[in-house]
């Protein structure tokens, strides 16, 4: 099993916490399409032995693309990789582009839309929504300078679940000024709607953003850590007392309804990132594509890949499997540390773990090392503290 991202790095507008790469001139909108579907092509001997079962339109703001632009691209994904029967394919979407989407004459013409944007994004084979929520209150999303507001985002799940039952919602914890009662009401909220699948972030004050600039300024009130545990564990609580697996540790999904795309990153399975910025994964290799899209452009052009690439060591490579085994219901298995790095990486494993199995934070079951209740919070720092360095 293999998976393709493809990075869209266009928004209508700067979230004030955000750190990804975007870009809010649409002005080379048509040359990245283009780019995008000449590095699918450029790149697909890298597949040629395996089947994609995913594809993740991410960003940046997907949902920007024409409902022609995003089926150019799946059917560019057909053309050249071996696609499974029924592949996941998931469009991140902003909840007022889904509510305000309009068609456009050319698509009209040719009868690519209809008069719902949901309907389209199905005929064109999307079967899963990942909506961008994260919160139902005026308050937090002004804060965040989201582009939407708390109606468009109720109205936006009224509609999307007449349509697509495979949908997820991002949902963000930690706000200054959010009560833990107002906490309560955004997840009661999302419930309502039936949503099968939540992922929900601790808001984080990235170096260069706007926010860390507020803060700093005195604008916006610091984040408080307190606070962000205590949501995190009413999030847990509430969710899982709603059926919801706590499958990951910013992931909730009912049976059925994870995500395949990114369970696969976490099972340490191979991806394609296509696209600006975008991360690639082979096995035993790391690339990265540049982050600007004049020049990714041109390299595409040109035909060259405008990307780097690191070979993971024994120890790069165990400290990932750590990190993301810790965050996920799935563990470590001690079983595959010894067959994949050796007995003296098992017996590191072992001895730097006690100190947090003694203090309730990880546990062992059935030959895999898990993070308890109380340590899932903790676990990317708990992870830290496990590594071996080179």
């Amino acid at each position: 099993m293999s998976g393709i991202y493809i990075h869209i790095p266009f928004c209508k507008q700067a979230c004030h916490y955000c750190d990804f790469h975007f870009s809010t001139s649409l002005k080379k909108r048509d040359e990245l399409v283009i780019a995008l579907a000449k590095e699918l092509e450029m790149r697909k001997d890298e597949f040629k032995n395996t089947t994609v079962e995913t594809l993740y339109f991410g960003g940046g703001t997907p949902s920007l693309l024409s409902i022609e632009e995003l089926q150019f691209l799946i059917q560019q994904v057909y053309a050249n990789y071996n696609v499974s029967e029924v592949p996941e394919i998931t469009i991140e979407a902003n909840p007022d582009d889904l509510i305000l989407a309009e068609q456009s004459p050319r698509e009209a013409s040719r009868g690519l839309t209809s008069n719902s944007i949901f309907s389209d994004y199905k005929k064109i084979g999307i079967n899963r929504l990942s909506i961008g929520i994260q919160s139902f209150f005026e308050d937090d999303l002004k804060l965040m300078n989201r582009a939407h507001n708390s109606q468009e985002a109720k109205s936006c799940l009224e509609e999307a679940t007449r349509y697509f039952d495979n949908i997820s919602i991002d949902l963000i914890y930690g706000i200054p000024g959010l009560s833990n009662a107002q906490w309560q009401q955004n997840i009661d909220m999302a419930l309502s709607y039936g949503i099968p699948h939540i992922s929900s972030y601790a808001l984080t004050v990235e170096p260069k953003t706007a926010l860390e600039s507020f803060i700093k300024k005195g604008i916006i009130e610091n984040v408080d850590d307190d606070l962000a545990h205590d949501q995190f564990h009413m999030l847990v609580e509430t969710l899982e007392a709603h059926d919801f697996v706590h499958y990951e540790l910013s992931n909730f999904g009912k049976d059925r309804f994870f995500s395949r795309n990114n369970s696969a990153y976490w099972q340490g399975k191979p991806y394609l990132g296509i696209g600006p910025s975008a991360h690639s994964f082979s096995g035993n290799e790391r690339s990265w594509n540049i982050r600007n899209n004049s020049k990714y452009i041109k390299a595409i052009e040109a035909g060259t890949f405008p990307k780097e690439t690191e070979t993971l060591s024994t120890a790069d490579s165990y400290n990932e499997y750590v990190m993301t085994g810790l965050r996920t219901v799935w563990g470590v298995s001690l079983q595959k540390v010894a067959s994949n790095y050796g007995s003296e990486y098992k017996k590191y494993l072992l001895e730097q773990s006690q100190t947090f199995i003694n203090q309730q934070l990880l546990y062992i079951e059935d030959e895999k090392l898990l993070v308890t209740k109380k340590g899932k919070f903790l676990s990317d720092g708990i992870a830290s503290s496990l590594f071996k360095l080179n």
